[in-house]
């Protein structure tokens, strides 16, 4: 079984991507890898970038007065006029949605160092093989955006925690007026509509990148993200590869917050910890988890110590420490260890 696996998998997922990644959001964990360390041109993927940055240094409700920037526009745009009035909120669901250029350099004008800001972010998410030049994934030029799998699963994962990146990346249709004109927007990501579970991404092209597709599907309490770059055929790979995943892998509670019971023989005390763990296994794959409790006992702490940790691991190596804290005062001072 474990040869038919091994052989079935890559013809499955996106085999013909030159890059790819599927990631677990919560934990991290890398449930398939393909060249997820190679430096590529991102294209438009590049705006999920854009739209952090955007939205974190100017006010969603602050309107806009589209300048001469817009002239230099080229490419996917929403046509936005020299002249229009346009809030941050619609300029930002135009990037995404539309994968407006026009709406990016906008952006970008109005923020003050924006690029500078952007490989900022990049560094402080762990994105360490990326350098971005431009806000809007344009290659035509020597101002290039290159990143890897990798780097823009965790840029996804990191996306996925704002509240209106979810919302803007999960939405259709948008609507909007402006003093110039109406708006009708529609989602460019196909699979937002042929795909029941996909939260969102973005989606991106050029002839030099490619067709690139960053994007987040969640099942059963099991939220992945996946990164095709260079895919010709990015939207059918990438359904087939989430219902591969979510066919195979569950969301499995391994820690569950609150109190610890342990034998009072061994430690006479209020334990606990603070949040619940879950982790993506396999059915064979749960049956070889094991937890080991390794516990201090402290003659002196303040409430809420720390006093140990919970060590989690698959196949006897570490996945996951999870940290021990303390209500109760216990004697002595040593080291103890147990298992489940």
């Amino acid at each position: 079984m474990l040869f038919f696996i091994i052989f079935l998998f890559p013809a499955i997922v996106s085999a013909k991507a030159k890059s790819s990644i599927v990631i677990d959001v919560n934990s991290k964990r890398i449930l398939y890898k393909n060249n997820i360390d190679d430096k590529r041109l991102i294209a438009s993927t590049t705006k999920i970038m854009t739209f952090l940055v955007a939205a974190d240094k100017l006010p969603l409700d602050k309107v806009i007065t589209v300048g001469d920037e817009v002239n230099s526009a080229y490419g996917s745009n929403t046509y936005i006029e020299k002249g229009e009035e346009i809030s941050v909120k619609d300029l930002l669901y135009g990037l995404m949605l539309r994968s407006g250029n026009d709406c990016a350099i906008v952006l970008s004008h109005n923020i003050k160092d924006f690029v500078p800001s952007m490989n900022s972010y990049a560094k402080k998410i762990g994105m360490n093989n990326t350098s971005f030049k431009n806000p809007t994934g344009l290659d035509d030029y020597d101002d290039k955006n290159y990143s890897t799998s990798y780097d823009m699963a965790l840029l996804s994962r990191y996306a996925y925690k704002n509240k209106f990146y979810r919302k803007v990346i999960n939405t259709y249709k948008y609507t909007l007026e402006t003093n110039k004109k109406s708006y009708i927007w529609y989602n460019r990501n196909k699979l937002l509509k042929n795909y029941k579970y996909l939260v969102g991404g973005k989606t991106g092209f050029t002839p030099k990148a490619g067709r690139t597709l960053v994007s987040v599907a969640s099942k059963n309490n099991l939220i992945l993200t996946m990164v095709s770059l260079n895919d010709p055929n990015h939207y059918e790979n990438q359904k087939k590869t989430y219902e591969y995943l979510f066919s195979k892998y569950k969301n499995k509670k391994l820690v569950s917050k609150g109190f610890i019971r342990i034998p009072r023989s061994i430690f006479n005390g209020k334990v606990y910890v603070k949040e619940d763990f879950y982790y993506p296994l396999t059915n064979d794959e749960e049956k070889s988890i094991k937890l080991i409790y390794k516990i201090y006992r402290l003659k002196h702490y303040n409430d809420n110590s720390k006093v140990g940790y919970v060590d989690v691991k698959l196949y006897n190596k570490t996945i996951k420490k999870i940290n021990i804290y303390i209500k109760k005062k216990t004697p002595n001072r040593h080291f103890l260890i147990f298992s489940r």
